[in-house]
């Protein structure tokens, strides 16, 4: 990498243009999306298991790192739903002692994957598998806060679904009650927040309630608990090689949903207001050191926020003093506010995750995608039931793969071969002169249709093959042409080619195609005069 590519990605006074008129809508925008970061960073550091000063730590540190070397001017990064989502089992598998070695681990991986211009690889995810994606995570955070909600302890299993159905087994009476009316005045209390005000920040309003209640009640519910004052001294983490190669899998697939969710997160902001553009590949570096710096303090693996930074944008936010104030703000919080914080119930967190969960799901949007096609539907029906029953990671690969799939069958349904008629008026002998059209694409998926149309043939000297009209051309398709010649002319047929698209003429030569002709005058590039000498072979076999 050369320095001039290298600069691209590290942080210039071009981030900045537009400051000096800017800073009093940013340093707002910046209050209030930290007002609404707060709450769902303690949840989703209890949700994951890494606890609430986790969550807090990396919506501090990894929120101003991201900021200010992300590639986009509105980014908020921090702990979000879908990470907890995979970070969750891996701590109960290996332990808490695993999440900083993950955490550092993945934050090099996706820190090398924007060094790499990787960034743009987001682009190729279909917008149904976003959609199935996004809906399977709402429904596993919404079933992780199940056992916190009703106060009982968590299932063993590490799918949501199971853990969900254990974790009821141990309910026990009046603390479920407790739990659940907690929850329930979370969740009027937002709702009648965000039909007064969009942005009114009915979350911490809710938590304080829910608090209060709790306190005065003295009611049996558990707390966040004491959390220190500021933040602790960063450390790496002493991890044996044998710990590290196991953390090898689970580091991979953090690193790639932090990629897409960051990606994903700052397309979207991009398209919220005129904030400027935003570098994809600056943006994977950005939360590659926001990760690895959340690591070194104890914090979790960070993401771009799209909840967050959609409250960030539409809170006036225009340059990177915004979200650099919502992780400043965060850390008076830690700083003075400490003991308050220890006294939230973790029931209120959790009726807090379970209303952003639902917010998650847009019932328009999933109308849409399964009314548009039902290679759509299917593909986002498989998303989210792969998401909820088995992985994130699998769940993404498997929608591209299907896909995949989906998008070639419809490629393979445009291709065509078509008779024509020969131009010009009709001659002795013509019946026995085929001129075939390809046209569209021929590649693996419709090759063979080609192969088998062609093959058929019978009581024909000579043969026009018209490639003029061919968009797409693989390996495959070239080779199925070279091997359609090659039978052709054993079976006594004259193959004549017309029309190779310059495009396609290299691939076309290097595969055989050309070599597979009797005679190298047998390529054409007009049609008159191909068919001229397919009749001159008629004549002379007369």
């Amino acid at each position: 990498m050369n320095t001039w590519s290298l600069r691209t990605l590290l942080p210039s006074a071009s981030d900045y243009r537009g400051l000096r008129r800017a800073w009093r809508g940013d340093l707002l925008a910046g209050v209030t999306v930290g007002i609404v970061a707060l709450p769902l960073a303690l949840a989703f550091g209890v949700s994951s298991g890494a606890g609430a000063e986790s969550g807090l730590i990396t919506a501090i540190v990894a929120g101003i790192v991201a900021a200010v070397f992300g590639g986009s001017n509105v980014q908020v990064s921090g702990p979000t739903g879908a990470m907890v989502v995979v970070l969750a089992p891996i701590l109960a598998t290996h332990g808490a002692g695993a999440l900083a070695a993950v955490c550092l681990f993945a934050g090099a991986i996706v820190l090398v994957a924007g060094m790499l211009r990787l960034g743009r690889a987001v682009g190729y995810i279909p917008w149904p598998v976003i959609e199935g994606f996004t809906l399977g995570i709402a429904v596993i955070i919404f079933l992780q806060q199940i056992p916190t909600a009703t106060g009982t302890a968590p299932g063993e299993s590490t799918n949501a679904v199971v853990a969900a159905v254990q974790s009821l087994a141990s309910a026990s009476w009046p603390k479920i009650g407790w739990s659940l009316l907690l929850v329930g005045l979370i969740v009027v209390i937002m709702l009648v927040s965000l039909r007064l005000h969009p942005r009114f920040p009915g979350s911490l309003l809710a938590i304080v309630v829910a608090s209060l209640v709790a306190g005065i009640a003295g009611l049996p519910v558990d707390t966040i608990g004491e959390l220190p004052a500021g933040l602790p001294a960063p450390a790496l983490p002493a991890v044996d090689p044998a710990t590290l190669l196991a953390l090898t899998g689970p580091a991979v697939a953090v690193a790639a949903l932090a990629a897409i969710e960051s990606l994903l997160s700052a397309r979207v902001a991009a398209t919220l207001a005129d904030t400027g553009p935003y570098d994809a590949d600056r943006e994977l570096v950005g939360q590659g050191l926001a990760s690895l710096a959340a690591g070194l303090f104890g914090g979790m693996p960070a993401t771009g926020a799209i909840a967050r930074t959609a409250v960030n944008v539409r809170a006036g936010a225009r340059t990177r003093l915004a979200s650099t104030t919502h992780g400043v703000l965060l850390l008076v919080i830690a700083l003075v506010g400490a003991p308050v914080v220890a006294h939230i119930p973790l029931a209120a967190l959790a009726g807090v995750l379970m209303v952003t969960a639902g917010r998650m799901i847009a019932p328009s949007t999933v109308r849409i995608v399964l009314r548009s096609t039902r290679a759509d539907a299917i593909v986002f029906c498989l998303t989210a039931v792969v998401t909820v029953s088995i992985d994130l990671i699998y769940a993404v690969l498997i929608g591209l793969l299907a896909a995949g799939f989906f998008a070639l069958r419809q490629l393979a349904r445009t291709s065509g071969v078509h008779r024509e008629e020969l131009p010009g008026a009709a001659q002795p002998g013509d019946e026995r002169i085929a001129v075939f059209r390809l046209e569209g694409a021929l590649f693996f998926g419709a090759a063979e249709r080609m192969l088998e149309r062609v093959a058929a043939l019978r009581d024909i000297e000579v043969v026009v093959i018209r490639m003029s009209q061919l968009q797409i051309l693989d390996a495959t398709g070239a080779q199925v042409v070279s091997e359609l010649i090659v039978s052709l002319e054993r079976r006594g047929i004259t193959v004549l080619v017309k029309g190779i698209p310059p495009q396609h003429l290299p691939l076309a030569e290097r595969v055989g195609v050309l070599s597979s002709l009797r005679h190298q005058n047998h390529l054409f590039e007009d049609l008159g005069t191909a068919v001229a000498h397919a009749r001159s072979h008629i004549g002379r076999a007369v």
